[in-house]
């Protein structure tokens, strides 16, 4: 039997999608938990694989090396007699601010876990991949999809919990503006940043919680683009000033950063940057809005080869995980 062919024996797919991070609202940490955030699931991009088991470890396919490197951590941390073989059909951009390590490090870890009966649940994969550290939200739209806040860490915290879920409204669209020139802060130099950043005023950690609770979720509910927006502008340009010093400015990549101030100039309500970037949003009310913003924007930036853009939807739904045969 090939490695290539899962027919003959029982396999696993798992389907799950790119999230944007729209910022955290309480760095400061006064009240003995620190972050806090607020992010949203989307249809696309996704990392896709099936798996199946083998006696070694082994991939093919788009990310293969990083889908074999979750799983071989995965199987000394519970000492696992035999391995996985994956077939990637599509993966999320790395170190873009989409949550790619998330998103794989999950998908990895929940089909070893379907194969093998190992009775691990979604934070039990992120502990032993090392996932969740700062934010619940990758975690948090694989379970459910839609609009997700997580509260931080505390003293006793694991994995920052979910404590809030809404549906993102269906008519929104969202574009995606990529920067395939630049990568995001990540791993150890993400770490060093946190480590090296100076205190975060304790009265603007109080005003960005007050937007996101009295701002941003009524609004979802309301499907009120304009007030989401406000929140979410307001929790970008704080958290974005604030790491600065460590990405080169508001938004990590100069081409990015350019497109939104032209869309504040255009009177778009919802923009910013996901994660650490580079990867920026605009949030539309519609799919003839976005559809009019991508032509602008596709029209406006045709000699910044380095540029594209996508148009997704929210999605309302957690990950997919589903036995084949």
């Amino acid at each position: 039997m090939s490695l290539a062919d899962p027919v003959l024996q029982d396999a696993v797919h798992v389907s799950t999608s790119a999230r944007l991070h729209m910022g955290f609202f309480d760095l400061n940490g006064g009240l003995g938990r620190r972050f806090g955030s607020i992010g949203v699931s989307l249809d696309q991009p996704s990392t896709v694989l099936t798996a199946w088991r083998t006696p070694e470890f082994s991939a093919e396919g788009p990310g293969a090396a990083r889908a074999v490197a979750v799983a071989e951590k995965i199987g000394r941390a519970l000492k696992l007699d035999g391995g996985m073989h994956m077939q990637l059909t599509e993966v999320i951009p790395e170190h873009s601010g989409l949550g790619s390590g998330t998103q794989m490090s999950l998908a990895v870890g929940l089909a070893l876990n379907k194969l093998y009966q190992l009775g691990l649940i979604l934070q039990d994969v992120a502990l032993l991949t090392e996932r969740g550290a700062r934010s619940g939200i990758g975690l948090g739209t694989f379970a459910e999809g839609g609009v997700v806040i997580d509260g931080g860490r505390g003293p006793q915290t694991l994995v920052p919990p979910v404590i809030a879920r809404a549906d993102f409204p269906e008519e929104w669209r969202i574009i995606l503006i990529f920067d395939r020139s630049d990568i995001g802060v990540h791993g150890s130099e993400e770490t060093e940043a946190f480590r090296t950043l100076g205190e975060f005023p304790a009265d603007i950690a109080a005003e960005l919680c007050r937007r996101v609770l009295m701002q941003a979720l009524p609004a979802l509910a309301e499907h009120d683009l304009q007030t989401f927006g406000a929140a979410i502008r307001e929790l970008q340009e704080r958290t974005g000033d604030y790491f600065a010093p460590v990405q080169g400015g508001r938004y990590a990549s100069a081409r990015v950063s350019k497109v939104l101030r032209w869309l504040d100039q255009q009177g778009l309500q919802c923009f910013g940057q996901s994660s650490w970037g580079p990867t920026g949003f605009a949030v539309l009310a519609s799919q003839e809005q976005a559809d009019e913003c991508l032509k602008a924007l596709q029209d406006k930036y045709a000699e910044e080869k380095q540029l594209s853009f996508l148009v997704c939807k929210g999605r309302n739904r957690g990950g997919i995980l589903r036995d084949i045969n």
